[in-house]
């Protein structure tokens, strides 16, 4: 049991470094994390993964996910803590309703197209269909977007109405 507590401990540190590492980048954003604030994340790494049975190795995937998003117009620095722990959970558990299909750089394009054109919506991107994911991740739009467009043409075939 010691050995598994060590290791825990010496991946959060790890977590940590590369949280801090990482303020170097997003402060250039306005976007920075107190030591507190980084160790209260990698915590919350830690349950995330055992929330959706996932296992990682090493700091995690924190460091790209700050990267794919520091630069939104939609992060402020007074929810930079809690938007990054919820999109740290979004992540995990879409890692597991799209079964993976998607690679971690994917996956975070696709999260990041429908927090922006939502305005950072959180719930709208909480409610994103594993299969919406995978067309933004691809390049294709969403279907709620091709919805939108067939409803767009709709209403200019007749302008009469």
């Amino acid at each position: 049991m010691q050995f598994s507590l060590e290791q825990a401990e010496t991946q959060l540190a790890q977590t940590v470094r590369e949280l801090a590492e990482s303020n170097r980048m997003s402060g250039r954003y306005g976007l920075t994390l107190t030591p507190e604030q980084m160790r209260s994340l990698a915590e919350r790494r830690g349950e995330a993964l055992r929330n959706t049975g996932r296992v990682e190795f090493g700091g995690g995937m924190l460091r790209d996910l700050i990267h794919a998003f520091c630069d939104s117009p939609n992060l402020i620095q007074t929810e930079y803590e809690a938007v990054l722990t919820e999109l740290q959970d979004l992540f995990y558990e879409f890692k597991n309703e799209t079964e993976d299909r998607l690679s971690d750089e994917e996956l975070l394009h696709a999260m990041r197209s429908v927090f922006d054109r939502t305005g950072g919506s959180l719930e709208r991107l909480a409610e994103t269909s594993p299969g919406d994911l995978e067309r933004l991740a691809r390049g294709k739009p969403a279907e709620e977007d091709e919805e939108e467009e067939d409803g767009d043409a709709d209403d200019k075939e007749d302008p009469d109405e």
